[in-house]
């Protein structure tokens, strides 16, 4: 199987008018580590402002909010009624999702949303359909597909038969109550290892079959194992577990006809030996190349919603796959 076709870095267009120099107006739904993230990149543009953060919880809302200067609010619906928004970042957990992005593109806004999706397949191409409808901008927080040494990767792997593909995410049970339980989280796969996922989907293709297997205890899926069937011939593994004190491992390999890679969030290794550090920017650039695309101007947005469903429903059926113990097609 060669290099896949997938685009890491297509450029999308947007019918958007080209902003002046006034600043980009963002509001936040969510106000939890990744909102927070997003909102410590985003108030570093010179060309943005955040104008308010949304929460359930409103001390979360006020914290976030207070570090930039924003209003807080109770709810979603109250950001978006307060006007003066030019694009909303959607932070919430995964059972949250679905009014937060349908509001907000019932007031015309183009959208930025934080994987996963949603816990179900319905939510998100409800979502994408009206994205599509609207011809809005949009964004998934993907930012793996940022990574500098992910151009190395591609460069390498170009006109190689890949072999095996074979993803891992070994780490721990987050601090936060809904995780654990799969109908708030969807599960490990949707959760945390759906970057791999999407790496995987760049460098080697589409899948066309999945079968994973769990480790089950108390109604957790504390591991899972999982083999993958490539459309271009390739075979994959994934290898998922929270059942450790820390995160161990987080990563992509890929074996070619004469190569061997492993990608992380933090560097590319080559044949087990050559080690390339990433830059650390990818975070960076996932937020800027959204405000581009919002202010009308040339955005690499690679992970547009649509293209995100695509992973979102990789990652879904090898949580069916797990749930029913036996292999799903895709």
């Amino acid at each position: 199987m060669r290099l896949s076709n997938i685009p890491f870095a297509a450029s999308q267009k947007w019918d958007m008018p080209t902003m002046s120099l006034e600043k980009v107006r963002i509001g936040i739904i969510g106000a939890g580590n990744v909102a927070a993230r997003h909102a410590d990149v985003l108030s570093a543009f010179p060309d943005v402002t955040i104008v308010g953060v949304a929460d359930t919880d409103p001390h979360k809302a006020e914290a976030l909010a207070s570090r930039h200067g924003a209003p807080a609010y109770g709810g979603h619906a109250d950001l978006l009624d307060a006007g003066e928004i030019d694009a909303v970042y959607v932070c919430v957990p995964p059972f949250a999702h679905g009014n937060p992005e349908l509001d907000s593109l019932s007031c015309n806004l183009p959208i930025f949303v934080e994987k996963p999706l949603a816990v179900d397949l319905a939510t998100a191409e409800k979502i994408a359909a009206e994205l599509s409808r609207r011809g809005l901008p949009s964004a998934v927080g993907h930012h793996w597909r940022y990574l500098h040494v992910l151009e190395r990767a591609q460069d390498l792997l170009r006109d190689r038969e890949i072999r095996l593909v074979a993803g891992h995410w070994l780490d721990k049970v987050p601090p936060v109550p809904w995780w654990i339980d799969r109908e708030m989280s969807g599960g490990q796969i949707v959760e945390q290892a759906v970057h791999v996922l999407d790496l995987a989907r760049v460098l080697a293709g589409e899948v066309s079959m999945v079968h994973a297997v769990p480790s089950t205890a108390d109604g957790v899926d504390w591991a899972t194992g999982a083999v993958l069937r490539f459309r271009g011939g390739a075979a994959g593994l994934l290898a998922t577990t929270c059942a450790l004190e820390r995160k161990h491992r987080a990563d992509l390999e890929i074996h070619a006809q004469g190569l061997s890679l492993e990608i992380s969030e933090t560097s590319l290794v080559v044949d087990g030996q050559a080690v390339h550090e990433d830059d650390g920017q990818a975070k960076v650039r996932v937020d800027r190349e959204f405000v581009n695309a919002v202010r009308g101007e040339p955005a690499d947005v690679r992970v547009p919603y649509e293209e995100a469903v695509r992973t979102h429903r990789l990652a879904l059926a090898l949580a069916r796959s797990a749930l029913e113990e036996g292999p799903v097609t895709l």
